[in-house]
């Protein structure tokens, strides 16, 4: 598993580093297989110290946590503990699933863009409808099943995942609805 362990204009020593690697290790191997990289920011806020840790397996899924404490090593402890949970949570659904998915998933190339958001007075008409485009980067889109994307979106805290269906080859949504729900978007083909 490749390692990318780094600060926010904080220096990260190299005992830090060794237990973060030592750690994460273990969390990892304990509840996923074949792990492909890690990567984890350490910074400041105020008084308290962050660390976000990102997981990304095989499988194309994507664990991360976040925990702020008043000293780093604490903080690290406090983000592997959510990052054992989240990928406990993980190893029972496969089990419970019976998903015996033996390939890793196969992803595809998107652009992602970042539109501007409308600016002050609402009730004022926008001189154009085109949006302006402030970001574009590079995304991938994962051939999922509806179960996989619902994990994968309850694992990454992301309100929205967009996927393309293994049943039928088309791209679907899944997102969080404000009643606690989870809907699922599904084109007729």
């Amino acid at each position: 598993m490749r390692y990318q362990i780094s600060g926010k204009q904080i220096d990260i020593g190299d005992a830090l580093q060794t237990h973060v690697k030592q750690e994460l290790n273990g969390i990892v191997q304990k509840y996923a297989e074949r792990p492909t990289d890690a990567n984890v920011v350490f910074s400041k806020d105020a008084h308290e110290f962050v660390c976000e840790a990102t997981v990304h397996l095989s499988t194309g899924l994507t664990a991360q946590a976040s925990a702020h404490a008043t000293e780093i090593y604490a903080a690290f402890d406090g983000c592997g503990e959510k990052m054992e949970k989240q990928l406990r949570r993980y190893k029972r659904r496969l089990k419970d699933h019976h998903n015996a998915r033996r390939e890793p998933v196969e992803q595809f190339g998107a652009s992602s863009y970042i539109l501007a958001a409308s600016e002050g007075n609402d009730d004022a008409e926008p001189e154009t409808l085109q949006p302006m485009i402030i970001a574009e980067t590079e995304t991938k889109v994962a051939s999922l099943s509806v179960g996989e994307a619902v994990m994968q979106m309850e694992l990454s805290g992301a309100p929205v995942v967009v996927f393309q269906n293994e049943k039928n080859a088309a791209l679907n949504v899944v997102y969080r609805r404000d009643d606690g729900n989870i809907g699922w978007i599904e084109p007729k083909t």
